[in-house]
């Protein structure tokens, strides 16, 4: 059984109904004690299976925390997520 799996891109192109089963298939991975590393510029659809994320800029770590704490910080909302980012 591995102990790590890493997810590049998940959510790119698939229709809303795959994110949500594939949303639950990496939770029951975490669930069961498989650590899931995650790529992906789909933020909202990322940080809502995320206990914590990193946010890279330049190719350093910005940023690093958990997703309602790098939602609201003023930083990353400016450098990356934008005014108008909401979790929910």
């Amino acid at each position: 059984q591995p102990s790590f799996i890493l997810l590049d891109e998940p959510f790119s192109g698939i229709d809303p109904l795959t994110v949500k089963d594939l949303q639950e298939i990496i939770r029951e991975l975490a669930k069961s004690g498989i650590g899931v590393l995650i790529t992906d510029h789909n933020v909202r659809e990322t940080l809502s299976v995320t206990d914590r994320a990193y946010i890279l800029k330049s190719g350093k770590i910005f940023r690093k925390g958990r997703p309602d704490e790098l939602s609201n910080d003023a930083e990353v909302r400016r450098v990356y997520l934008g005014d108008h980012f909401r979790l929910n």
